[in-house]
């Protein structure tokens, strides 16, 4: 496990503890039994959905995409932003 992924623990210390996983190349950010980020090549992704996609779009931040076949599959997960990680 990265020292990246270990940090989580720190970064969503507010919202209580989280569990990491490795999965699929990456890791999975799990909070209450629920999946709430994932982590691929020490880049944080969290869960959104259509209306919290439009934030992360004016913010310029980029879908989780994955290959398959040969074609690009973006999932409902958007790169974190910076700020997520200031004190």
């Amino acid at each position: 496990m990265s020292a990246f992924v270990q940090s989580l623990h720190e970064t969503f210390e507010r919202i209580g503890r989280i569990e990491t996983r490795r999965m699929f190349g990456g890791h999975g950010v799990w909070h209450d039994g629920r999946m709430i980020a994932l982590v691929f090549k020490d880049t944080l992704y969290l869960k959104c959905d259509a209306e919290s996609a439009r934030h992360f779009d004016r913010l310029g931040l980029p879908p989780f995409t994955y290959e398959r076949q040969g074609k690009a599959t973006p999932m409902s997960y958007r790169q974190a932003p910076a700020e997520l990680f200031e004190d």
